[in-house]
């Protein structure tokens, strides 16, 4: 079927971002990291459909690491599963406790800090385990500006979170393909598409 108006204009701006920071090269494997929300969801769906417009041989894998909160963990893994195999990607679910332990008594640090620490550990270690070189995430346009403004704020610098940043070495680049895409494109575009969104049953 022909492309919305939307679904062009959000594809030209990845489009843009993909070729200005040169994303993709040939022969890439890339890990699309999906959390559920509408955001990461919308990457996948974009990349599955158009990622071959920019390199011919490449890999794509979808995965997703649930956090372990509250009683519908199946039923999360489960809509993921669907979710990936109506978009034909290839995909890995990584079930983990990493929820339940940052709110435990063990954890002396903030939550949310260490959440986000072990699940993007989870996600590196699952690129090396698919050989990906590539990890894509999410991130839109309104949170380069959020997290540019908080540095300026908290750590009185001016900086923010690189559309292609290398790591390790160069052996990963963490790549976020949605730089020029605004929040608010990115939830009609979900509307649009009937994109499922799960709830992680997060207590913070």
């Amino acid at each position: 079927p022909a492309m919305t108006r939307l679904h062009t204009a959000i594809k030209a701006r990845l489009d843009k971002a993909i070729r200005e920071y040169h994303m993709l090269a040939e022969e890439d494997a890339v890990l699309v990291a999906v959390s559920g929300g509408a955001d990461s969801m919308a990457l996948l769906d974009l990349l599955s459909l158009h990622i071959w417009t920019f390199v011919k041989c490449v890999s794509l894998y979808a995965v997703y690491i649930d956090l372990g909160f509250g009683g519908r963990s199946d039923e999360r893994c489960q809509k993921m599963e669907a979710y990936f195999r109506q978009l034909r990607v290839q995909y890995k679910i990584v079930r983990t406790d990493i929820g339940p332990y940052a709110h435990s008594d063990a954890n002396r640090e903030r939550p949310c800090f260490l959440c986000s620490r072990l699940k993007r550990k989870k996600i590196f270690e699952t690129a090396e385990e698919l050989g990906c070189n590539k990890i894509a995430f999410g991130h839109h346009k309104d949170d380069i500006i959020e997290t540019l403004l908080m540095n300026m704020i908290w750590n009185r610098e001016i900086s923010t979170m690189a559309p292609n940043l290398a790591v390790f070495q160069g052996k990963y680049h963490v790549l976020r393909p949605l730089a020029y895409v605004d929040e608010e494109m990115l939830k009609r575009f979900c509307c649009e598409r009937l994109t499922p969104t799960i709830e992680q049953e997060c207590p913070t």
